[in-house]
C-alpha cells in the first residue's frame, strides 16, 4: 500500500537565516583580530583564551554557513533526502570545536595561574568592551533563528559564550586596575573555560539526539498513536517512527491497519488526507508516511 507523495526539496530551517550568520561571521572575526592585538599589547591570557574562543566561533560560523548552502541541495537517487543532514553533522563539529577549545583554555588558564606575568589591563579592558557590543548585536541577530535551527543554535550558543568571556575579561581588567592582583587574569581564564563546557555538552547532546533519529522533542509519539487510531477507519497503528531529518524538518512512518471498506479507491485517499491532516493539524509534521494495510494482514517484520 503506497503512501502520501510529497518531496524532500524544502529549504531546511537555517537557510533563511544566512545573511544574519554571514553578518555575525564578519563581526566575530573583527573582534578576534582586535582581541589578538590586544592580548599581545596587554599580555592578557584572558584576552587570548577569549580570542582563541572567538576562533572556533568564526570557524563554526563559517562551517554553519557551507551547510546551508550544502543543504540547499536537491535530493538524487543517491541521496534522496538532499543535503540536508549536513547541517547536523556542522553542529556536531562545532560542538567539538568548542570542547577542544574549553579544555586548552582551562589548561593555560591553570598554567597562568601557577606562574603569573605582568598585564596591563587598560588595553584589555578596552578590547573586551568592544567585544562585548559585538557579541550582544551577535546575539540580538540570532536569537530568534536559534530556536529553529540546530545548525543556528549552534553559533548562537558560541556568541553567548564569547559575551560571557567578555564579561570574565572586564571584570578581571577591573580587578587588575584596582588592586594589581594579576592572577585575576588566569581566573578570568578559567572561567571562560569552564563557561565553554555545558555549551559544547548541550550542543552535542542535541546532536547524538537527532543523529540516533531520536524522537523530535515537540513530537509526543504516544499522542500521535492516539490521534491516528481516533481516525474513522482505522484498527490499529504499528511501526510508527518519528526521527528528525534537519532542523524544523521532522519525519514519520507507520503502519495504519484499516477496515476493508477503507480500501476502495475513494475512501483510501480520503483516508490517506484524513491521516496527513491529523498530523500536520495538531503535531506539526509535515513530512509523513503511512502504509494502509487490511485487518487480518501480517507482516513477520512489524515491531509494536
Amino acid at each position: 500500500m503506497a503512501g502520501h507523495s510529497h518531496s524532500h526539496s524544502q529549504p531546511t530551517a537555517s537557510s533563511k537565516f544566512r545573511p544574519r550568520l554571514t553578518v555575525v561571521l564578519v563581526l566575530t572575526v573583527l573582534v578576534l583580530v582586535a582581541e589578538v592585538v590586544g592580548s599581545a599589547l596587554s599580555g592578557s591570557l584572558a584576552l587570548l583564551s577569549d580570542a582563541g574562543h572567538m576562533a572556533t566561533d568564526a570557524g563554526g560560523l563559517a562551517l554553519a554557513l557551507a551547510a546551508t548552502r550544502l543543504a540547499a541541495r536537491p535530493p538524487t537517487e543517491a541521496r534522496t533526502f538532499g543535503w540536508a543532514r549536513i547541517e547536523v553533522l556542522a553542529a556536531l563539529a562545532n560542538g567539538l570545536l568548542v570542547l577542544a577549545v574549553g579544555v586548552a583554555v582551562v589548561t593555560g588558564g591553570i598554567g597562568r595561574l601557577l606562574r603569573p606575568v605582568e598585564v596591563h589591563p587598560a588595553s584589555m579592558t578596552a578590547i573586551a568592551a568592544a567585544g562585548l557590543v559585538v557579541n550582544v548585536i551577535g546575539l540580538l541577530l540570532l536569537r530568534r533563528p536559534s530556536a529553529q535551527s540546530l545548525n543556528v543554535r549552534g553559533a548562537y550558543l558560541e556568541v553567548l559564550g564569547d559575551l560571557l568571556g567578555s564579561l570574565a575579561v572586564l571584570a578581571a581588567g577591573a580587578v587588575i586596575a584596582t588592586t594589581g592582583w594579576t592572577r585575576a587574569d588566569a581566573v578570568a581564564s578559567l572561567v571562560i573555560g569552564l563557561l565553554i563546557a555545558p555549551r559544547a555538552y548541550s550542543l552535542l547532546r542535541e546532536v547524538v539526539h537527532v543523529l540516533l533519529e531520536g524522537t523530535p522533542r515537540n513530537v509526543d509519539l504516544a499522542g500521535v498513536r492516539r490521534h491516528i487510531e481516533e481516525v474513522p477507519g482505522v484498527a490499529a497503528v504499528h511501526d510508527l517512527h518519528a526521527w528528525t531529518i534537519t532542523s524544523g524538518a521532522p519525519a514519520l512512518t507507520a503502519h495504519v491497519v484499516v477496515e476493508p471498506p477503507v480500501l476502495e479507491p475513494e475512501a483510501y485517499h480520503q483516508m490517506l488526507d484524513s491521516l496527513r491532516d491529523c498530523l500536520q493539524g495538531h503535531f506539526d509534521v509535515p513530512h509523513s508516511t503511512f502504509q494502509l494495510e487490511p485487518t487480518g494482514h501480517t507482516d513477520p517484520t512489524t515491531h509494536p
